[in-house]
C-alpha cells in the first residue's frame, strides 16, 4: 500500500529543503538496503565514502557523516576550539541566526558577530572582533566561520577565501566553512570543490547534502588534521553518530559520483537566474512594477523587495519566506527539481498580484 498525503503539483520557493530526494540518491539508498553491515560507520559504504572525499578534497581529508547541518557546524566547531574559544562570523550566519543557539548552548561556543551587507566576511571585518588574545575577561577569538554560498545568496571567490585564510592563519586562528550550499558555490564558480576549500586554506568544512537532493545527511570534513581533534568522541556526544551510517554514506557517495552534486546545483542556480531574468525583463518593459532586488543572484536564491501586502497574497499560491519584513524583503529559493514551468507560473502569479494593486 502506498500512502501519499501531499499534492504533487504543489510547488514552493521557500527553501531547497522542500524538495524531495533526488532519484539517483533514492536508488543509492535502495542499493545499500538489505543484508547486514556493521553499525556506527564500520561499513563498506562509509569506508568508500572516505575515498570519495579524498578524491574531491585531497589525500588529507577525513569525513565524518552526521545527520544535519546544525550538527555538522556544532561538532565541527567544537573540534576546533578549547572551552574558552570563540568564533567570528557574520551577523547573518546560520550558526548565529537559524540554529536556535545550538553552537552556544549545546556547543558551548561564544559567537562574535560582524555586520556584512552582502553576507561575506573580509579580513578588515574580521579584525573588528579578532582581538583581545590573552585577556582573561574576553572569550578568545580562535576560529572564523564563513558560509559558502552565504545566507544572502552570494558566493566567495577563491581569492576571497584565500585572503581570509591567510589573514586568519596569520593571527593564529583557524578557518571553518559552513558549506550547506557548497555545491551551488561550485556551480557558480565553475571550479572543483577543493579549489575554494582545501587549496584556499579552509581547515574544517561542513559539507551539505540535504539542500541538494539528499534525504538527510551532511558531513564534517577535516581538511587540515592539525586543526581538529576529538571528532570520534564529539559526534556521539552531540547525538550525531548514526547507527545505520551506511545509509548516510551511500547518499553522500551518490551525490559526489558522476558530478550529481554539480548537475543538481547547476540546475538550481539556472532556475534562480531564470527567475531573476524574467523579473528584470518585466521591470524593463513595464509589465512588472514595484519589485526591487536587495542582493546579487549568484547561486540558487533571489532576494527581492515587494510592495506592501503582495507577499502575503502571493503566498496563498506559492510558499516562500520573508527575509526582512520591515522592508518587505523576501527570499525565493530554487532547487534541483524546480522546473522552468514553475518559474514561469510564479512570475505570472506575481505579475497578476502587482497588476491588482491600486494605482497611486
Amino acid at each position: 500500500m502506498t500512502l501519499r498525503l501531499h499534492d504533487l503539483d504543489l510547488r514552493g520557493f521557500a527553501s531547497d529543503n522542500y524538495a524531495g530526494i533526488h532519484p539517483e540518491v533514492l536508488d543509492a539508498i535502495a542499493a545499500a538496503n538489505q543484508g547486514h553491515q556493521i553499525a556506527y560507520g564500520e561499513d563498506v559504504y562509509t569506508a568508500r565514502l572516505q575515498e570519495v572525499f579524498t578524491e574531491h578534497f585531497g589525500d588529507q581529508a577525513q569525513a565524518f557523516p552526521v545527520f544535519n547541518g546544525t550538527g555538522a557546524n556544532v561538532v565541527g566547531l567544537q573540534s576546533m576550539l578549547p572551552r574558552w574559544g570563540a568564533v567570528v562570523c557574520t551577523s547573518t550566519a546560520h550558526i548565529h541566526t537559524d540554529e536556535a543557539g545550538a553552537p552556544e548552548r549545546v556547543g558551548g561556543i561564544k559567537l562574535l558577530t560582524v555586520d556584512a551587507p552582502d553576507g561575506k566576511l573580509t579580513p578588515e571585518l574580521i579584525d573588528q572582533q579578532a582581538w583581545g588574545w590573552g585577556d582573561e575577561h574576553r572569550a578568545q577569538p580562535l576560529v572564523v566561520s564563513i558560509t559558502q554560498t552565504t545566507e544572502l545568496g552570494t558566493a566567495y571567490t577563491v581569492d576571497e577565501v584565500r585572503a581570509i585564510a591567510d589573514h586568519v592563519h596569520g593571527l593564529g586562528m583557524k578557518l571553518h566553512m559552513d558549506g550547506a550550499r557548497i555545491s551551488n558555490a561550485a556551480a557558480t564558480l565553475g571550479l572543483p570543490l577543493r579549489a575554494f576549500t582545501t587549496d584556499a586554506g579552509v581547515d574544517v568544512l561542513s559539507f551539505g547534502g540535504t539542500k541538494n537532493g539528499l534525504l538527510y545527511g551532511e558531513a564534517v570534513v577535516v581538511l587540515d588534521p592539525s586543526a581538529s581533534e576529538g571528532l570520534h568522541y564529539l559526534r556521539k556526544l552531540n547525538m550525531q553518530l548514526s547507527s545505520k551510517m551506511r545509509f548516510v554514506s551511500a547518499q553522500l557517495i551518490a551525490l559526489l559520483t558522476d558530478d550529481l552534486y554539480l548537475r543538481s546545483a547547476q540546475h538550481a542556480n539556472a532556475m534562480a537566474a531564470r527567475l531573476r531574468g524574467a523579473l528584470e525583463s518585466g521591470i524593463a518593459d513595464g509589465s512588472i512594477q514595484g519589485v526591487g532586488f536587495s542582493q546579487e543572484t549568484q547561486a540558487n536564491g533571489v532576494f527581492a523587495t515587494l510592495p506592501a501586502g503582495v507577499a502575503d497574497r502571493l503566498r496563498e499560491h506559492f510558499r516562500f519566506y520573508d527575509w526582512d519584513a520591515s522592508r518587505n524583503e523576501v527570499r525565493w529559493m530554487c532547487s534541483f527539481d524546480t522546473s522552468e514551468q514553475d518559474i514561469d507560473d510564479f512570475v505570472a502569479a506575481l505579475a497578476r498580484e502587482l497588476a491588482a494593486l491600486p494605482a497611486d
